[in-house]
């Protein structure tokens, strides 16, 4: 009888979500390796521009399963900020749990990484690509079977010797580059908030290359 009052009346219990509801909850990753030793190096960025969000916005990461965790809300937007504690190598791992858990489209998916082929400093982000032999993104192409999702890229560049990137990706910071980093986070977190508020393509024409 009560089924049939919920179904004269339209009620259900079970609402399906609706577009507007699926571009609400965003997941902004940012790769890394965990440990003190790591915290400070150029491979790390992706944790440094989410810990710079955290910091400036005054909330905390929360160790739970396969990773970190924050929850940033700006205008109705909720950006669920993801730390990997897989390694750099097995981040797919992490991202796939955390998409299917908070059940997110692959859509609303920022996964934020260092890159050597660009300039210190530079901004890019893309919609798909290569891994560009970076390890994080080729496991998390893998373990998402796509690589149609959006990545920001954070320009490190490519002056090292020889046989020796390695050494400089896993390299602290100069005092030169700490310097210019303050400005280059609070600009990465801009376009992190941009992403989830104003959409990809009008955050790719106002961020890339700046």
């Amino acid at each position: 009888m009560y089924s049939f009052i919920k179904k004269w009346f339209g009620f259900s219990a079970k609402p399906k979500l609706t577009e507007e509801d699926k571009m609400k909850k965003f997941l902004i990753v940012g790769l890394g390796n965990i440990g003190e030793k790591y915290a400070n190096t150029r491979h790390n960025i992706g944790f440094k521009i989410l810990d710079y969000l955290a910091e400036t916005n005054d909330i905390t990461f929360e160790t739970v399963k396969l990773g970190d965790v924050s929850t940033l809300k700006i205008k109705g937007r909720s950006l669920i900020l993801l730390k990997p504690s897989t390694f750099m190598n097995l981040s797919g791992k992490s991202i796939k749990y955390w998409l299917e858990k908070e059940k997110i489209p692959i859509e609303n998916l920022l996964v934020v990484t260092d890159d050597l082929n660009l300039p210190f400093g530079s901004l890019r982000l893309k919609t798909k690509g290569s891994d560009g032999g970076h390890n994080g993104l080729k496991d998390t192409q893998d373990k998402l079977q796509t690589s149609k999702y959006n990545r920001f890229r954070f320009g490190i560049s490519d002056e090292f010797s020889k046989g020796r990137q390695v050494d400089y990706v896993l390299g602290e910071w100069t005092d030169e580059e700490n310097t210019q980093l303050k400005e280059r986070l609070k600009i990465s977190a801009e376009l992190v908030k941009s992403f989830a508020l104003a959409g990809v393509n009008t955050t790719m024409n106002q961020f890339n290359g700046k």
